[in-house]
């Protein structure tokens, strides 16, 4: 029996209701949001997105809260680009040289699998209670995924590439930077992509590391003042750029596939 192509499947649908699942989809959330908090009892009351909603409302008018989010954004900048910088000249040197890679796999599976959480008393002890600490507990997180991925793209490249640029005279630079990068920017935006993801995740704990600006440190806050429903209107703001993030890189990643 012939199995149907789900990419088909859903491209048959008409132009309208394709369009219009995305909101279907976020009203469910929201209607799963005050079923909980309107059925429920105690202390989950205090969530429900009505009051979520109007605080919301006042937080976008506030200067003093776009503070704390440029500090949260500024935090997350510089961890993705410190994982750039490091991971991307790994992954190629790993990718491309067999010895490389087999002298860090192991190492590298064993820290990549280290929870970013742990680092957390290293981080304070090194560092100190602020913005390095929770910068390099997110760098921690968002370097993997890049240097993996990078490493795997230039170890599927095609070897007839490679026979042709060595053929052509190229030495080991020209061929990393005429045939491997090219080849692998799908790759390395894939591992960029779900270290933006990681990053972004870990901001919010790494936030809590005893820093007073951020929207890890406002979640905080809003709970020992007892404010709780800020905290699933501050949560909504980070979903947010969160989605905002990832679709950029999303768009890249999808120009550069089809070229």
């Amino acid at each position: 029996m012939a199995t149907r192509d789900r990419r088909r499947f859903g491209s048959e649908l008409p132009d309208g209701l394709d369009r219009l699942l995305p909101a279907v989809g976020l009203l469910g959330g929201l209607a799963v949001w005050w079923a909980v908090t309107a059925l429920g009892s105690g202390i989950i009351t205090n969530f429900a997105p009505a009051a979520a909603f109007a605080v919301l409302a006042e937080l976008v008018v506030s200067p003093s809260f776009y503070d704390h989010v440029f500090v949260s954004v500024y935090r997350f900048a510089v961890a993705l680009a410190l994982s750039l910088t490091v991971g991307l000249p790994i992954g190629l040197i790993v990718g491309y040289f067999g010895a490389a890679e087999k002298a860090t796999t192991v190492l590298f599976q064993f820290m990549r699998m280290i929870s970013p959480l742990a680092w957390f008393p290293i981080a304070i002890i090194v560092f100190g209670v602020g913005t390095q600490s929770a910068v390099f507990v997110m760098f921690m997180a968002g370097l993997w995924p890049i240097v993996l991925n990078t490493a795997h793209g230039v170890a599927t490249i095609d070897d007839d590439w490679i026979t042709v640029g060595e053929s052509l005279g190229g030495d080991t630079r020209a061929l990393l930077r005429r045939v491997v990068v090219p080849a692998v920017i799908p790759d390395m935006l894939t591992g960029i992509r779900l270290s933006i993801g990681i990053l972004w995740i870990i901001l919010v704990p790494a936030e809590m590391l005893g820093v007073n600006t951020g929207l890890g440190y406002l979640i905080l806050d809003a709970r020992d003042r007892f404010a709780y429903a800020e905290i699933p209107a501050i949560m909504l703001v980070i979903g947010a750029i969160g989605f905002a993030l990832d679709a950029a890189v999303r768009k890249v990643h999808a120009r550069r596939t089809w070229e």
